[in-house]
């Protein structure tokens, strides 16, 4: 039996500690997400070593080495921009996802790419071997050189692993992978934390890329504790529809690259195919105007991406006018409406209103208030806004219309796109005007309402 110095009790939310189980953690506020943690037996004389691996060493800062490391390319461009560029050598990445978004066929196809080049080692702990080569022809792979293992010790793995020196290492999935030494069964926080601990220490101690799949709750976080995000280099998540082929992969925290980077995918019986130009696919407008339609420009990572906003106001029956949005914050669409009463002197007050984002996009910024603004307008007033038309901007409290970061870029994306009319913020305005594509610059809400009036 464990000695009570070693039974801990750890939130799987927020990764706190606490000395008894408690129905609520005091540091999140959550409920039911405290649960038992039982350290590993450690063995007499052994010395604990960090994430890392490494033995401790000082040195002057002077003295570390900064050249960069080179890149391993997976040869699908979306998923190289996602890890910032390629993956990096003796990084451990974490991908997410709900069951049937393609985690699975993702890794699986770019280990069979990179075999050619590269020794690889897939290990699988919830299918079996037989099923992996079967979706490897379904999918028309070359498997020649993908070396497979179904086990899920983690003890074992690593074993296999120093013996084969693979320079890619892939676990499908960490939630299943125990180790020997730990009561709780496989999945637990104790489990969890252990096995990723010690397949992160020799990812760092052999420069070797591993990747860990992992699943999500109910919710959509991440199971697993919380500290798990900390050990890894980059954590990524695949995202999908129910009633979409696409699938979109957004990094969450990333030590090489860009964090909320954005690659598009759609899936096809061959697999994942990359999809070059997502604004493509998210535009997939009507061939006539419709009041409430209005295209806006996001920022997602390192490259813009044009977005359809969708607004419905119509007549409430209820004593309380709904709020409902889809892939935007609900908060933020009330705080618009009241600025739009308070300086713009259009009530809502006795409408129900409903903004969507087209395609299933999450918009995490505030370049599309100004959008969502004459979207409600347009469908307010049922009046259809030009199909050249495009916006972006961010509304203070006060009114004012203040800039977006990489409003250059973002304009040139609109124009590159055939929109000729474009209403940004007033410091958003190129230096240099665009041939055939008229940029309104303006300051105030009063003045964007004016110059929708015009285009009206």
């Amino acid at each position: 039996m464990a000695k009570k110095k070693d039974i801990q009790f750890v939130c799987t939310e927020c990764g706190a500690n606490y000395t008894k189980w408690q129905g609520q953690c005091g540091e999140c506020k959550a409920w039911n997400t405290v649960v038992e943690f039982r350290e590993a037996k450690s063995t007499p004389g052994a010395r604990r070593q960090g994430y890392a691996g490494a033995l401790s060493e000082v040195k002057t800062l002077s003295e570390v080495g900064v050249a960069e490391v080179p890149r391993l390319m997976t040869g699908i461009g979306e998923f190289d921009r996602v890890l910032g560029g390629g993956i990096v050598p003796g990084s451990a990445v974490l991908i997410g996802g709900n069951p049937g978004a393609g985690k699975s066929t993702l890794l699986l196809q770019t280990l069979c790419a990179l075999a050619q080049r590269f020794s690889v080692l897939y290990v699988t702990g919830e299918e079996s071997l037989q099923q992996i080569a079967m979706r490897a022809q379904r999918l028309q792979l070359p498997t020649d050189n993908v070396h497979v293992m179904a086990e899920t010790d983690v003890a074992v793995i690593l074993a296999q692993a120093e013996d084969r020196k693979p320079d890619i290492l892939v676990v499908d999935s960490i939630q299943v992978v125990h180790h020997p030494d730990i009561e709780s069964a496989p999945g637990s926080v104790s489990q969890v934390r252990e096995s990723a601990a010690m397949l992160t220490q020799y990812a760092k101690r052999s420069n070797t890329a591993l990747f860990l799949i992992g699943h999500v709750t109910k919710d959509g976080s991440l199971a697993g504790p919380k500290v798990l995000e900390h050990m890894i280099d980059c954590s990524v998540m695949l995202d999908a529809a129910h009633d979409s082929r696409f699938r979109t992969l957004r990094s969450i925290k990333n030590r090489f690259g860009a964090v909320n980077e954005l690659g598009v995918f759609a899936m096809l019986e061959t697999g994942l195919k990359e999809v070059t130009n997502p604004s493509s696919i998210f535009l997939n407008r009507q061939a006539e105007a419709t009041p409430g339609s209005v295209v806006t420009v996001l920022w997602e990572g390192t490259r813009p991406l044009l977005v359809e906003l969708q607004a419905l106001v119509d007549d409430s029956i209820a004593s309380y006018p709904k709020r409902v949005t889809l892939g935007l914050d609900q908060n933020r669409l009330a705080m618009m409406l009241a600025v739009v009463h308070r300086h713009g002197g259009i009530f809502t007050g006795d409408q129900d209103v409903y903004l969507n984002v087209v395609g299933g996009v999450k918009v995490n910024e505030t370049s599309a208030d100004l959008a969502s603004v004459v979207a409600i307008l347009s469908s307010l007033k049922d009046r259809a806004l030009p199909k050249d038309f495009c916006v972006f901007g961010e509304i203070g409290l006060s009114g004012e219309v203040r800039p977006v970061s990489s409003g250059q870029e973002r304009v040139t994306e609109a124009a590159k796109h055939g929109f000729r009319t474009i209403l940004v913020p007033k410091s958003n305005q190129p230096r240099k005007p665009i041939e055939g594509v008229k940029v309104i610059g303006v300051q105030r809400l009063q003045e964007a309402l004016t110059a929708l009036d015009d285009l009206w």
